[in-house]
């Protein structure tokens, strides 16, 4: 396992910690003689609760940990796997704030670990039931071609991937969508109805769009930004056709 990916399982442990230490606070707290019985309960039903999501994500670290090492799914563990990714990412990124580690950092190792869970599930899919997800920042910007609703009007000038993506989509028949943001990249999703996802984009974008897309399984693949962010950017597009033909059963390690 290599450093990435420990820094976004160790401050996944840590915030479980954090937390568990506030639940055994207000434990504390409960059995404080000075308190009234309704001031007990309440706070008795707080700590309940915490401590069952506590013991929940901890089951789902121990999950993704198990998977990472025997790149194997163990299914009993897939529901705690996403408890815990889910309510405590939030709190790992807040956690890293305040150790002042980049955030970028953070999510970047948060996509290799999500990337290493979906190939674990060695899934196989059917072209068409694959979506790639692109952002609209890949366009070449002084294009005068609107490709965000009909991604064909691409004329394949050669100045942006965009066409050797759509090389991609000639060879392998998937499904592709370039979205403005998350409201369009929903919508795609909610059309084409995929068991797959590749997705281009930043880390932030790449972040909330897998945990947005959960439990359909997403390959992430971070942009390259060259002349800043949204703006001409661009993609290895080896990296793009390796996860589409490893959804696809064509490459699996």
């Amino acid at each position: 396992m290599n450093t990435h990916k420990r820094l976004f399982l160790g401050l996944l442990g840590a915030s479980l910690v954090l937390v568990a230490l506030m639940a055994a606070g207000i434990w504390y707290l409960i059995f404080n003689p000075t308190r009234s019985i309704a001031y007990q309960v309440i706070f008795f039903i707080m700590v309940c609760l915490l401590a069952g999501v506590v013991f929940l994500s901890f089951g789902g670290l121990v999950g993704i940990v198990f998977t990472l090492l025997a790149a194997r799914t163990f299914e009993p563990l897939q529901g705690p796997m996403r408890v815990a990714v889910n309510l405590f990412f939030p709190v790992a990124l807040a956690l890293g704030r305040l150790l002042h580690i980049d955030s970028n950092r953070i999510k970047r190792s948060f996509i290799e670990v999500n990337n290493q869970l979906v190939r674990a599930r060695h899934l196989n899919v059917k072209p068409e039931e694959l979506l790639l997800l692109l952002p609209h920042c890949l366009q070449y910007s002084e294009c005068p071609h609107k490709i965000t609703v009909h991604v064909d009007n691409c004329r394949r000038c050669g100045r942006c991937c965009i066409s050797k993506l759509l090389d991609l989509k000639d060879k392998y028949g998937f499904n592709m969508g370039l979205a403005t943001g998350g409201t369009l990249a929903r919508k795609y999703v909610r059309e084409y109805r995929p068991r797959a996802i590749v997705a281009v984009a930043c880390e932030r974008d790449l972040t909330s769009g897998i945990l947005d897309s959960n439990p359909i399984p997403v390959l992430g693949v971070t942009n390259e930004r060259p002349w800043g962010p949204c703006f001409n950017t661009c993609v290895s597009v080896s990296l793009v056709e390796g996860a589409i033909r490893y959804f696809c059963g064509l490459n699996k390690e």
